[in-house]
């Protein structure tokens, strides 16, 4: 199984799991999400590519995938892809380097013919 389907898979299993206990405060959160990646002042493809710097600023790798998907369905391009690492790293720091490798590897992934 690709990491993709792999990720997306589990992702949408636990959404699932998590929104059917009806839990106002999460259920809230899972709608502003939504919301405020919508087409805006911003775009939908600005506001995922900042999604993405600060989900790798702040080390998430679930959260990097995920928009790294985004960025895919977005039509962001490989070197976009790549200054925007660029900018995580020069904000983040080295230690956000790791979580560019997985990056790299998860977007090469996304790359691959269905």
């Amino acid at each position: 199984m690709s990491l993709v389907t792999e990720f997306n898979d589990y992702r949408s299993k636990m959404n699932e799991v998590m929104t059917s206990k009806q839990n106002l405060v999460l259920n809230r959160l899972f709608n502003l999400d939504t919301h405020t990646y919508a087409e805006g002042a911003l775009s939908t493809q600005t506001k995922e590519m900042l999604g993405l710097v600060a989900s790798m600023v702040l080390r998430c790798d679930d959260c990097i995938k995920y928009h790294l998907g985004k960025c895919k369905d977005e039509g962001v391009t490989t070197d976009q892809i790549y200054e925007i690492f660029a900018v995580a790293n020069i904000v983040g720091g080295t230690i956000v380097i790791p979580h560019t490798r997985r990056a790299a590897e998860y977007w090469e992934e996304l790359m691959q013919p269905i």
